[in-house]
């Protein structure tokens, strides 16, 4: 494989990365952007969503220039509604957010032709890198153990069960102490 480039990018960057991101997750979920969740409309908004929020950062990765995965997401805020659709009993201390603790990795994808190179890692390293949030958080598919696993495998810890949106499926909550 041609030597992954990584570009760390900030909400200021949203016009210029916008259609990238886009093609990225439309490849990547070709097969299901039919699912009202999962179509490109609503994706481009949880996006602008992320943008919205202070401490939004991406890693997009790129092959001879061709974006091939990212990674973005952004810091909860106090009284975030990251954790209001948890299902499972968690500690108040595991959910209280300051605005500073916690990083939230919201996406994080490859397309088929680089899964199995390590380019997932990188980019997430690349974003989660020299954050001054303690932890990072994100929600994988439950039904995705797979995936999951390998969040495992990195040091993230699951904490529980949430559906953030009502018409989103069944996610594990996990965390990863930075």
């Amino acid at each position: 494989m041609t030597e992954l480039e990584i570009q760390r990018r900030g909400a200021g960057d949203l016009d210029e990365i916008r259609l990238q991101l886009l093609a990225v997750y439309a490849e990547v979920y070709r097969n299901r952007l039919d699912e009202e969740f999962h179509s490109i409309e609503r994706f481009d908004e949880r996006l602008g969503w992320n943008t919205e929020v202070p401490g939004f950062a991406a890693a997009v990765g790129y092959l001879d220039k061709t974006p091939v995965g990212y990674a973005f997401g952004c810091v909860l805020q106090q009284g975030t509604n990251w954790w209001k659709g948890l299902r499972t009993p968690a500690p108040e201390a595991e959910l209280a957010e300051t605005g500073a603790r916690t990083f939230a990795l919201s996406e994080l994808m490859v397309v088929e032709s680089v899964r199995g190179t390590g380019a997932a890692r990188q980019i997430h390293d690349a974003l989660v890198r020299d954050r001054a949030e303690e932890r990072v958080t994100l929600l994988v598919e439950r039904d995705h153990p797979r995936v999951r696993a390998r969040y495992e495998e990195w040091g993230y810890r699951q904490i529980g069960e949430v559906v953030p949106f009502p018409d989103a499926p069944v996610y594990d909550a996990m965390l990863l102490k930075l």
